[in-house]
């Protein structure tokens, strides 16, 4: 126990929760500049306005020691999880319907109860299609209650018809749904690439290079496979394979499903004639990016886009190569029109393992192309064609539906797979609906117009929300939490648990004290909590320090009873309150009470800070250290509370109070409120209003319904804020309604019942889908921490691989479903398990905490039976290919005796942690994208009836190979290949 309660005592700057939630700044994306471009006799040639991302060198580089900058590289907005029809519905029993809004636009929908990527969690998918795009939501399913029509559409904010809605039963309408999600974009890419000798100024003398260098040459065998052009079967990008018109040959790449044909300048067809080289220009001047290979050193005349005449081309890609190093440095430039997106570029963005800056490069311009297409000259186009589409469409189903009306039936009736009618007419027209469905879908796959099933995925990546089990079968129900250094204090049914993964947890509060909020502040030496309900409500406060000390000498656990001197005056009856999370000289307390505002500070100096003579000198209960300033009368009782500090903090810290259908702004001198957002909904849906600090500057996260909208807060004037639109706001969708929202900058997590939904905080785009089943947020002041359901079996003599990939609610990928749904196994027992995603994980920098953790360095212990081994946790594990293979052989020597001198348990775990500390050749063991990739899937099933058949001795040696135990990770996207499988048997 006193192991349990050491190291609390150590404070740092981090604490400000501003730097823990991690750094959100527009910046790192760069910034517009007017780039002109003249000619070698110094002449105007043409001017632009684009974006330059150039990385951050210069800014923010004095980052704190122990501190480090990384950039995530992720797929934005990716096919698997934007393309709903034909992932969710094609070839499946789906209805659609087909109506007129108020403007007498016609719109279609369609809806499916669908199995959550087959984790056993029915949800309905809703796909509205209108003339200015898609809007998809998941609704939740309940066999109690029916799902209509209407409720669907006012989810969407579509609540007015001028003609209601009609079931279309034709199954062609399939066909014509998938051509409108097909406007979305397509799904492989083609990419310019240009070459330019050092010194050359115009698209002229760049186009007019008939062969590259060799280190062009290597950048191109590093960008794909060279492929000759006559016969080709694949993705060819506009290129001729049958004549060999646009030359014999080019480059091409499979990327994460992905095909991408480049169009090389070099490999197109030269004229020596045409000094303008159209026969190029036709091709690479209509690609929407395009790569610049410029030779030469740093101080050579760089290159500007207004040097390239395009209308078309929106994304230049500037690389250059250095000898020296071995090195490629990467510039982009972005018309100003075109959306931020990410990945943004390291500081410096020099690259020496060329396989990182392929994959970086690619995922760049992937994401690129897909942000150029929201621009007003190509949405406006994309919105021209889905309106004529959807407007011939309903002229040709509409007179259908009068003739072919079969029944007026009820909205969920035909949701589910079986068909529920008993007439025979309508189970042949089910069945014909499916078998088109089944059809159109092979024959989109077969032509290569969806990803190919994520097969080329990342070399088993680790992703920055991966999580790690922190307590295993947790009994009780979860009230509220909130991190203690390492630990986690939970308030339960049982009474407030002090929690560290892997040791028993110690009961601090019994079970007559009931709390439903609770924040702890170690660098105040704080615990605040609001306790019971209704009139009975209070706030708490706690002194950390004689929490301990009550633990640390085992005295009686305290009871309700026991807390009467740490009450606040004048809370009584509270429902809600709010801290601020920048507490640099003061504390602020805001507390709801019906429909007042209770403003409550602490003041403290350098000697209140954290220090032994303080925590012997200062009493007990730190109640006489607060006052009360005033207090605040609202409208309505307030359902979200925020508090945001001011650029000064002297009479211009603000409240953001959320009520009826509006946020408003509260000033904490005055107690004048502003209207900050009005929500045009009938129902309302408050979840959350998040402070963020834009380079310093306040903004608010408004968080209703399926909507995340930023407003940014500027400094009071003249006594009001200025809170009318600017823009900086934006806002961006949810795919399903979250109860929470949690920013770790750059992302944003919506927490759902079932899942945890991953996007860009700077553009709202979509990463990842977590289904998790039964979720729960416990708390996310600091690390992430939540609870879900598992199965676990009760068998005892399963390996340790099978067992732990059963006890975690693993998110399959698209070529991978479980062996074991769950609630389908006999014998199984569902269980709630606690799992944590390190903050520092996925701000990308290593925090300094302000408390270790008080344990022994962590072992995790799989939720299996007791006599499987437990896994020390690893940060990273680097092994090459042959040290694998070679530590299995020895394995394998040693598991059938051959060996002389067998070598220990703990030996050889000493020897793997060795190797995990090596870091490995960058460059080997790099397995190239292709189009061979296409053939990996077929490896992949192998692999799934392999990877169950290792006997529990085996089980050491395979869990040992990993970076850590699979249940440690439940959202872990795994890509294995056959040549890497090693069957110790």
């Amino acid at each position: 126990l006193c192991m349990l309660m050491k190291c609390f005592h150590s404070s740092s700057v981090s604490e400000d929760l501003g730097c823990r939630r991690g750094e959100f700044s527009r910046k790192h994306y760069g910034s517009v500049e007017l780039l002109i471009s003249s000619d070698a006799d110094g002449a105007i040639q043409r001017a632009g306005r684009f974006r330059v991302e150039n990385g951050s060198s210069g800014e923010n580089t004095d980052y704190a020691p122990g501190t480090w900058h990384r950039t995530d590289v992720h797929l934005e907005n990716p096919e698997y999880h934007t393309r709903w029809y034909f992932k969710y519905f094609l070839g499946k029993v789906h209805q659609n319907y087909i109506g007129t809004d108020a403007e007498k636009n016609p719109f279609f929908l369609s809806v499916v109860l669908s199995d959550q990527n087959n984790q056993r969690i029915p949800q309905y998918h809703s796909i509205l299609w209108r003339k200015t795009g898609t809007q998809k939501i998941c609704l939740p399913y309940s066999p109690t209650k029916t799902l209509s029509v209407k409720s669907i559409l006012s989810a969407m904010s579509l609540d007015k018809f001028e003609k209601s809605p009609r079931e279309i039963f034709h199954p062609e309408i399939q066909k014509d749904l998938l051509v409108l999600e097909e406007q979305e974009g397509s799904v492989n890419f083609k990419f310019g690439v240009l070459y330019a000798k050092d010194g050359q100024l115009t698209d002229d003398e760049m186009f007019s290079n008939e062969t590259g260098s060799e280190s062009f040459q290597r950048f191109l065998h590093l960008l794909g496979d060279t492929i000759t052009l006559k016969g080709w079967s694949g993705y060819r990008g506009g290129l001729d394979t049958k004549n060999d018109t646009t030359g014999t040959c080019s480059i091409y790449t499979v990327f994460q499903g992905h095909e991408i044909m480049f169009h090389v300048s070099t490999m197109l067809p030269y004229s020596r004639e045409n000094k303008q080289q159209v026969e190029r220009k036709r091709h690479i001047g209509n690609d929407i990016v395009t790569i610049i290979f410029q030779e030469g050193e740093e101080s050579s005349p760089a290159f500007k886009p207004s040097m390239i005449r395009s209308h078309f081309t929106h994304i230049f890609a500037l690389v250059r190569y250095n000898k020296q190093n071995d090195s490629y440095r990467l510039k982009i430039f972005s018309e100003e029109s075109v959306p931020l997106f990410g990945p943004p570029l390291p500081s410096p963005p020099v690259f020496t393992n060329h396989q990182e800056f392929r994959d970086f490069v690619l995922v760049k311009l992937i994401n690129g192309e897909k942000a150029t297409l929201e621009t007003p000259t190509f949405s406006q186009k994309r919105q021209r064609t889905l309106d004529m589409l959807i407007r011939s469409l309903y002229q040709d189903m509409m007179p259908d539906l009068h003739k072919n009306m079969l029944n007026r039936r009820s909205f969920s009736d035909v949701l589910p797979e079986s068909p529920k009618s008993t007439r025979k007419k309508e189970e042949a027209r089910q069945a014909e609906f499916i078998r088109l469905g089944q059809a159109l879908k092979l024959k989109t796959t077969v032509k290569g117009d969806t990803t190919a099933n994520l097969a080329t995925a990342s070399f088993c990546k680790k992703e920055p929300w991966e999580s790690q089990s922190f307590c295993s079968n947790f009994p009780h129900e979860v009230v509220c939490a909130d991190s203690w250094g390492q630990s986690l204090l939970v308030s339960t049914d049982a009474g407030i648990l002090l929690i560290d993964g892997g040791q028993p947890s110690v009961q601090v509060f019994d079970k007559t004290l009931q709390i439903k909020q609770m924040n702890v502040l170690e660098a105040l030496d704080l615990l605040i909590a609001r306790t019971d309900r209704g009139k009975d409500s209070r706030i708490l406060v706690f002194r950390l320090s004689a929490v301990q000390k009550d633990m640390e000498t085992k005295k009686v656990i305290r009871s309700k009873y026991d807390c009467r001197e740490n009450k606040l005056e004048r809370t009584k009856g509270c429902h809600l309150y709010a801290i601020n999370t920048h507490h640099g000289s003061e504390l602020r307390i805001v507390v709801a009470i019906r429909n007042k505002l209770l403003l409550v500070t602490k003041k403290y100096n350098s000697h209140n800070t954290l220090s032994s003579t303080s925590l012997l000198s200062s009493p007990e209960s730190p109640v006489e250290e607060f006052q009360y300033i005033r207090e605040i009368c609202l409208s309505d009782p307030p359902v979200v509370l925020t508090l945001v500090d001011g650029p000064t903090g002297d009479s211009d810290n603000m409240i953001c109070v959320a009520y009826r259908h509006q946020f408003d702004l509260v000033n904490e001198s005055t107690g004048e409120s502003y209207r900050l957002h009005h929500v045009e909904t009938t129902r309302v849906n408050f979840v959350a209003a998040i402070d963020v600090y834009e380079d310093g500057e306040a903004g608010l996260l408004l968080c209703y319904n399926y909507v995340c909208q930023y407003r940014k807060v500027y400094p009071f004037s003249g006594g009001s804020p200025l809170v009318q639109p600017s823009a900086y706001d934006f806002h961006f969708s949810w795919n399903q309604v979250p109860y929470a929202v949690v920013c770790a900058f750059p992302y944003v997590l919506a927490f759902t019942t079932d899942s945890i939904e991953i996007r860009l905080v700077v553009n709202g785009n979509l990463v990842h889908t977590a289904v998790v089943p039964e979720l729960q947020l416990v708390a996310s002041r600091s690390d992430i921490y939540f609870k879900a359901t598992a199965a676990v079996s009760g068998s005892s003599d399963s390996s340790s691989k099978e067992m732990s990939s059963k006890s975690s609610p693993q998110t399959p990928t698209a070529y991978e479903k479980p062996e074991f749904p769950l609630s389908s196994l006999e014998g199984e027992v569902p269980c709630k398990n606690l799992y944590k995603i390190p903050l520092s994980n996925l701000v990308g920098r290593s925090i300094e905490r302000p408390l270790k953790s008080p344990l022994a360095p962590k072992v995790i212990t799989t939720t299996t039976s007791s006599g499987i081994t437990s896994l020390p946790v690893m940060n990273s594990l680097s092994l090459s290919r042959m040290e694998i293979k070679e530590i299995a052989s020895r394995t394998r020597k040693e598991l059938l005796g051959l060996l002389d001198e067998p070598i220990p348990k703990t030996e050889s775990a000493q020897k793997l942690k060795n190797v995990s500390r090596r870091q490995s050749d960058p460059k080997q063991g790099a397995v190239r994208s292709s189009s061979s990739d296409r053939i990996i899937s077929s490896s992949l099933e192998g692999y799934s009836e392999r990877r169950h058949l290792s006997t529990s001795s085996d089980s050491d040696t395979l869990a040992n190979r990993e970076e850590s135990s699979p249940s440690s990770y439940p959202f872990q996207l795994i890509s294995v290949y056959d040549e890497d499988i090693i069957d110790l048997k």
